[in-house]
């Protein structure tokens, strides 16, 4: 077999501590990466950018974003879709504000505003945590939800009370707006999706990582070895909803073009973000990617089987996909809860002892 250790020895300690240690697994990924930034955008057309990539792309950088928090940290959030409105938002008003600033900027800019926000809103986790501390994020998206609602400067006073992306170009290509080509947004969020996975990788890899962890396994003793939770608590939130203001700035901007918020950033987008890390793995890079992908391809896939090929009616469909997701998420949870990224790993341990498995 080719995925094998044998041969495949290190000579320093930076050598084995890197990301993919295993040869085959780092060949894997720089070949996923060729054909994601080289092969896709040959191949893609609207409707595949459109209805998987550019839903896979963004909320990836959200369910990262997200599984920092929880399964990381053990921090437990429902505001996930607040914040991604906090990042829609602020990236509209950059837009509108500065139209001589790249998007670029204008994305990791709203990132830094949903942080300070995250950070505002994670103060509670200091003296509650479980259940209190979700309802007290929960709050925090019904608020957040409200405040742009019912604050007309955020929306620039319009009558309809949605926000609309002006025509942004990057290197004189239309990332944003009414004129763009499909593989331009899909490289576009592409990038930013590799570079917030690589930061999260690398964050959770080292001694900020550790921290979040010693935090989440066991708080008391990790005070007591000298890890400050406040300092540990807050960075989770910070670093958390630095990515999901970029998913959620991406979301707008990118992807749907124009928002209501209530619509777009509701409730049922937090739930939809959670669910992705339950079925994908808590406190895994690769199980935010899986989950991610897991349920942006289960309705598509319901959608064109079902309903185009069988002649099922559409709310039939929804109804079944609800089932699935539920009882996906109960069996994750009583008999695998480190979900998909776990079973991936267990396949990967049989792949390299076979043929005797154990």
């Amino acid at each position: 077999m080719i995925y094998r250790e044998a041969g495949d020895f290190k000579t320093s300690y930076v050598d084995d501590n890197q990301t993919f240690p295993i040869r085959f697994d780092r060949y894997g990924y720089y070949v996923a990466l060729l054909i994601a930034f080289v092969v896709v955008p040959f191949v893609v057309n609207d409707y595949w950018v459109n209805a998987i990539f550019l839903p896979f792309l963004i909320y990836a950088i959200a369910a990262i974003g997200l599984n920092i928090l929880v399964g990381y940290c053990g921090q437990v959030s429902l505001g996930t879709g607040g914040f991604m409105a906090v990042g829609a938002y602020s990236v509209y008003k950059l837009m509108t504000a500065f139209p001589e600033v790249s998007i670029i900027i204008h994305v990791l800019l709203a990132g830094g505003i949903t942080a300070g926000v995250g950070v505002l809103f994670g103060l509670p986790s200091l003296r509650i945590k479980g259940f209190y501390l979700a309802v007290a994020t929960l709050a925090a998206q019904f608020f957040l939800v409200w405040l742009f609602n019912r604050v007309p400067w955020f929306y620039n006073y319009s009558a309809s009370g949605q926000i609309s992306a002006p025509e942004r170009e990057v290197f004189g290509v239309a990332v944003t707006g009414a004129n763009t080509a499909p593989w331009a947004v899909y490289l576009f969020s592409l990038l930013f999706l590799v570079l917030c996975a690589m930061l999260a990788r690398n964050l959770t890899r080292g001694s900020m990582g550790r921290r979040w962890m010693a935090i989440r396994d066991m708080d008391i003793a990790a005070e007591i070895i000298g890890v400050n939770p406040l300092t540990a608590k807050l960075s989770a939130f910070a670093v958390s909803s630095f990515f999901v203001g970029i998913a959620g700035a991406l979301f707008f901007a990118v992807y749907l073009g124009a928002v209501e918020v209530g619509e777009a950033f509701g409730i049922q987008k937090s739930f939809l973000v959670l669910f992705m890390i339950i079925i994908g793995g808590l406190g895994s890079i690769f199980g935010s990617f899986a989950g991610a992908a897991f349920l942006v391809l289960l309705p598509v896939l319901l959608k064109n089987v079902l309903v185009g090929g069988l002649g099922w009616p559409t709310d039939l469909a929804a109804h079944l996909e609800f089932m699935i997701v539920g009882g996906l998420i109960i069996t994750f949870l009583v008999l695998e809860p480190h979900g998909l990224a776990q079973l991936w790993r267990v396949t990967k341990e049989k792949l390299r002892l076979w043929p005797f498995p154990h």
